[in-house]
């Protein structure tokens, strides 16, 4: 109907190209389970894996025909889409994506750039910036703020609690190794600056070999021999014309 509400995003494309971009955002979606791109294409590759995770969830031979032609590499991650990724989702009822917005990725045409990806899964970046921040407060020895602690429940609702203390712990030795690296280049660059005024004198400290001197006298001896004779006679008239001393002709 002329006018009425737009379904859907067209991103400036053909229903074909449209169709093609989002598969190809999908199909990289579920092989590496973050993906960066533009807000409304993140947005529109969104509703396609929602539904991707419902036909997998399914489990039957329409779903997976459904889902085989969503994906471009069927043979590689449809073992993946209907086994770990089915397994990971078969409580939870729905939301099975994120869209984060982040910086524009590219500074001329500043579109709007966002995350991609899914809920509880390798990457998920809730999960890591929460566990993160939980690991600063510790170090701290303050209380978590309660949108942290809000955060905590979030990503432990389908995962466990001890999943979420070990990534805690890896954020916790990185955070103490990083300040042992900083203290270790502060000590360094300490130690350069009280020693800048120290003067050695290698003549002192490092004594004179007989031979290494016999060797610098016969060199020595050898480029006088040879003074007169390396510089051409051309150059030794130029030398005494410029000098003031015409040369005989």
């Amino acid at each position: 109907m002329a006018g009425g509400e737009v379904r859907y995003r067209h991103l400036s494309r053909k229903s074909s190209a449209r169709v093609a971009l989002l598969r190809g955002l999908v199909t990289q979606l579920v092989q590496y389970e973050h993906i960066q791109t533009t807000y409304a294409k993140a947005k529109e590759a969104q509703r396609m894996a929602e539904k991707l995770i419902t036909l997998a969830k399914k489990n039957n031979e329409p779903a997976r025909r459904s889902a085989h032609g969503m994906l471009y590499m069927p043979l590689l991650l449809m073992p993946k889409l209907f086994g770990e990724i089915r397994n990971r989702y078969l409580t939870r009822e729905g939301g099975y994506t994120r869209v984060l917005r982040t910086e524009p990725k590219k500074s001329f045409d500043q579109a709007e750039s966002a995350i991609l990806e899914f809920v509880d899964g390798a990457r998920d970046s809730r999960f890591m910036m929460t566990a993160k921040a939980v690991a600063r407060d510790r170090i701290l020895g303050r209380l978590s703020t309660p949108l942290t602690q809000k955060n905590v429940k979030k990503v432990t609702l389908f995962r466990s609690e001890a999943e979420f203390q070990r990534m805690v712990e890896r954020f916790i030795a990185l955070e103490k190794e990083r300040e042992m690296d900083d203290d270790i280049d502060d000590e360094d660059e300490n130690q350069v600056q009280d020693g800048e005024d120290v003067r050695f004198n290698t003549e002192d400290d490092v004594p004179e070999s007989s031979e290494a001197v016999a060797i610098a006298e016969k060199e020595k001896a050898a480029a006088k021999r040879m003074g007169p004779s390396i510089v051409p006679e051309a150059v030794r008239k130029a030398a005494r014309w410029f000098g003031g001393n015409k040369p005989a002709a």
